[in-house]
Order: structure tokens, then C-alpha cells, then sequence
């Protein structure tokens, strides 16, 4: 493969990116989200398509004779059954899980092998997931923030209008229907973030060199956050709950989302 850190780099970008793609699709049957996260991937897999002639046709080696060469094969393979599955069916629940698989396997594949190639660029690169990962898990706690503010504003308005209390400050907060939506899109927009953020934590606590424990409190709290607010969207998409009953969830969503930012944090055996 190229000996290039910004190649693998922009690989994961793009893989990210449709990944993120895909997510608001699956949740929200988004066609432009499909459309965009359909082309990132097809430019993935034209990177993964180059990368593989190189390796049978330049270097004559056919990358399945280590476990290694193996994950990018299968990573190869998981990317071109996903666009074929969404170019000629609609299961948007196969694609989305499909590449998901597909990007944490060739999230190990990059980080393994550009540690053996890159040297000490390989080893920038394993750093940098590490700040990748806390920047993208700060950023979707971020959006879960406003949600909570939004929801939060919300039950403020939905009490005011119940005890008719008609002033200024009903009027300055904002239309139900509007806050309610705006708490679901900073939800929608904060899930795929900290989903990816895990899995590059996890990809990094593997490769690097210090110990990764499953079992750590700040770990196990991060999924249960992601697990929560998977709640959130299962009740608001599937079962159809909105308004005060979802905004109510959302604010003990967000609780949850505080202690294990604090309090875990502070349990965990490597997370500050």
C-alpha cells in the first residue's frame, strides 16, 4: 500500500463521513443523506480498488496471507456488497450496519498496518485517533447539550401555556413544534459522532501500547450513553413518542450523559 499517512487519513475521513451519511438516512430516510454518503463511499472504495492493484499487480502479493492484509481484503469486500445492496435495493438497516462493521475493520486494518509501514508517522497517526476520538465525543456531548436545552425549553413553554400564562417570555422561546424538532436533530447529529468516537477509543486501546480494560467505568458508561440515547430515538422514530413525554426522557438522558462525564470519568483507570 502507499507509504502515505494523509492517504490512509482521508480514507477514514470519507469513510466517517458516509458513515454519518448513512446514520440520518437510516433515522430519517434522508435520500440527499444516501445519496451524499453513496458517493464518499464509492470514493473509499475506489482508494480500497487502487490500493488492492497495487498490491497484486505492483507488489504481486494478494492480500490474504496475513490476518492483517486479510481485515483490508474483507473491508474491501463489506464496501463493495454495500454499494451494491444500495444501489439496487432499499434496506437501509443492512447498509448502515454493513459499513459500520466495515469501518472498524478498516479502521484495524489502518492502524495496524501504518504502525509496520509508516513508522513513526504510523505511530502519529494511532495518536492522533486518540484525539480524534476525544474531539468527536466532546462534540457529540455538544449536541446532546442543546437537545437537553431545547427539550428543556420545551417543558418551560408546554408549563407556561398550561397555567396560560401569556407574556413576553412565552413568545421569546419559541414555538413547540419548533424546539421539539431541534431537540431530535441535535440528537441525530450527536449519535453518529459519539458512535464513531467509541470506535476509534476501542480501535486505540488495541493497538497502542497502554492497557485498554473493557470493563473501565468510562467505557462501559460511553456505551451506556450511546445505548440511552439509541432509547431516545427507538421511542421517537419507531413508537412515534413527541413532545412532553420524549422531552421528559431526553433531560434524564442528558443526567445520564453528565454522570458519566464526571463521575466515571474520574473512576476510570486511563480516561481523565
Amino acid at each position: 500500500m502507499f507509504d502515505f499517512k494523509w492517504v490512509y487519513e482521508l480514507v477514514l475521513l470519507l469513510y466517517g463521513l458516509s458513515l454519518i451519511g448513512y446514520f440520518i438516512d437510516f433515522i430519517q430516510n434522508n435520500r440527499k443523506a444516501n445519496q451524499a454518503a453513496f458517493w464518499l463511499l464509492s470514493l473509499v472504495w475506489g482508494l480500497q480498488t487502487l490500493f488492492l492493484f497495487v498490491q497484486v499487480f505492483v507488489n504481486e502479493n494478494f492480500p490474504i496471507m496475513n490476518i492483517y492484509d486479510g481485515l483490508f481484503f474483507y473491508a474491501w469486500i463489506l464496501v463493495t456488497f454495500s454499494l451494491i445492496i444500495n444501489r439496487l435495493f432499499r434496506v437501509d438497516f443492512l447498509v448502515f450496519f454493513t459499513n459500520l462493521l466495515g469501518f472498524f475493520v478498516m479502521l484495524i486494518h489502518i492502524s495496524t498496518r501504518a504502525q509496520s509501514v509508516l513508522d513513526d508517522q504510523g505511530v502519529a497517526l494511532v495518536h492522533e485517533m486518540l484525539v480524534v476520538h476525544i474531539t468527536l465525543a466532546l462534540i457529540s456531548y455538544g449536541f446532546f447539550t442543546l437537545s437537553f436545552i431545547f427539550s428543556l425549553l420545551y417543558l418551560l413553554q408546554y408549563r407556561l401555556l398550561k397555567q396560560k400564562k401569556w407574556n413576553a417570555k412565552l413568545f421569546r422561546l419559541g414555538d413547540l413544534t419548533r424546539l421539539d424538532h431541534f431537540s431530535y436533530i441535535a440528537v441525530i447529529s450527536g449519535m453518529p459522532l459519539l458512535l464513531i468516537a467509541l470506535i476509534l477509543g476501542v480501535t486505540w486501546g488495541y493497538v497502542s501500547e497502554d492497557t485498554f480494560y473493557w470493563y473501565d467505568s468510562k467505557t462501559l458508561g460511553s456505551i451506556l450513553v450511546l445505548i440511552v440515547y439509541g432509547i431516545y430515538l427507538f421511542l421517537r422514530v419507531v413508537r412515534g413518542y413527541q413532545g412532553r413525554a420524549i422531552s421528559i426522557f431526553n433531560s434524564a438522558a442528558f443526567l445520564f450523559l453528565l454522570i458519566n462525564f464526571f463521575l466515571f470519568g474520574s473512576l476510570s483507570n486511563f480516561h481523565f
